[in-house]
């Protein structure tokens, strides 16, 4: 019988969450919603999806290997240069990627704890080692992060906004990290929930680009353009960097319709305001909801919301049992998705009815 290496071995699986049809064929329910993977509620641009319709021709021919349209339109918004763009199947493929670059068996990398789950699986699977710092009031101690650097350490992983919390780091800290950071050392900045920040202190990460600092920033067209199902995400990071990855990124590893409809999306500015806008209007509302049934929470940058909220499973079960799917965050917390405005009032009634039981 074959085996894998240990450090495979002590990698735990992603743990997906059922399709919304298995879940009522289990629980004889129907008309279920689901606020459990922080997909944009609206959907995608009507543009994207034309495009989508128009591309069913061609998909007999491989996609383009460069992802040359799609680059060209995210270097003219971005203001950077093309071969600082690099394209990957969701933003987590360019994360195992970094980590296959620069990682080997004993190195470290040094991440928050909880943060998004993919980081330590990338590390692992490399041989790697995972430093998990933990959050300083729901938020990256990012003081704390940059004393657990030590010479081995290659990788530094920063979800901004987190997930789960939806916390931000701001300008100060990050820079006051960064400057402790030395220059053999990549900086990798998850902002998959970047377009949904609001608030004005966000640390630019961007801005280090030019820099003599090792960066990668990372978003995706799977949260507020709606492509969750395509499976696209770019990185930006300096030509240098991405020439190392482009080493083990796979051919044509983005689809020709996932290319092309990212382009349309990212076109459309009125869908993505308009989705921004039904998501702040959103929260607010399960703020004053939440407010008003005494569930503590913790205030979100991103289109989901963090509640410590005691026995977890309890409440997910009973949420599950009235049609509303969430997500559990270990045994004291969970978290929910923003949805549309009959979404967010159908949790907090099915929540009231939970909590009173």
């Amino acid at each position: 019988m074959i085996h894998p290496p240990e450090y495979v071995l002590g990698i735990q699986p992603y743990v997906p969450g059922k399709p919304i049809e298995e879940l009522e064929r289990e629980l004889g329910i129907s008309d279920s919603i689901k606020l459990a993977s922080n997909e944009n509620p609206v959907g995608p641009s009507p543009a994207a999806l034309k495009v989508i319709k128009d591309s069913f021709s061609d998909i007999n021919r491989y996609p383009d290997g460069a992802g040359y349209y799609l680059r060209k339109a995210l270097s003219d918004l971005l203001s950077v240069k093309e071969d600082e763009i690099i394209l990957g199947n969701g933003s987590n493929e360019l994360l195992d990627i970094a980590a296959k670059t620069y990682l080997k068996d004993g190195d470290e990398a040094v991440m928050a704890v909880p943060s998004f789950v993919v980081y330590s699986m990338a590390v692992q699977s490399v041989g790697g080692n995972p430093v998990q710092v933990p959050l300083k009031d729901y938020t990256h101690d990012l003081s704390a992060m940059a004393d657990a650097i030590t010479p081995k350490t290659k990788i530094i992983f920063i979800a901004n906004p987190n997930n789960p919390t939806g916390t931000i780091n701001k300008k100060d800290e990050f820079d006051r990290m960064m400057e402790k950071v030395s220059n053999d050392i990549l900086v990798v900045i998850d902002e998959a929930y970047y377009e949904y920040v609001s608030g004005p202190d966000y640390a630019d990460s961007m801005k280090y680009l030019g820099s003599e600092k090792n960066i990668l920033v990372l978003r995706t067209f799977s949260k507020i353009y709606g492509l969750a199902g395509l499976r696209i995400g770019y990185g930006i990071a300096k030509k240098e960097i991405l020439s190392d990855m482009n080493r083990l990124r796979a051919p044509f590893n983005t689809n020709t319709i996932a290319q092309r409809a990212a382009l349309a999306a990212l076109k459309d500015s009125e869908h993505v305001i308009n989705s921004r806008n039904i998501n702040e209007a959103g929260k607010k509302y399960l703020y004053r909801e939440l407010e008003s049934i005494g569930i503590k929470y913790v205030p979100t940058e991103a289109n989901f919301i963090y509640m410590p909220i005691g026995d977890s499973m309890s409440v997910y079960n009973g949420l599950l049992k009235m049609g509303v799917i969430i997500r559990p965050m270990g045994p004291k917390a969970i978290r929910v998705t923003i949805g549309l405005p009959e979404e967010n009032k159908r949790f907090i009634e099915a929540l009231k009815t939970v909590v009173s039981e």
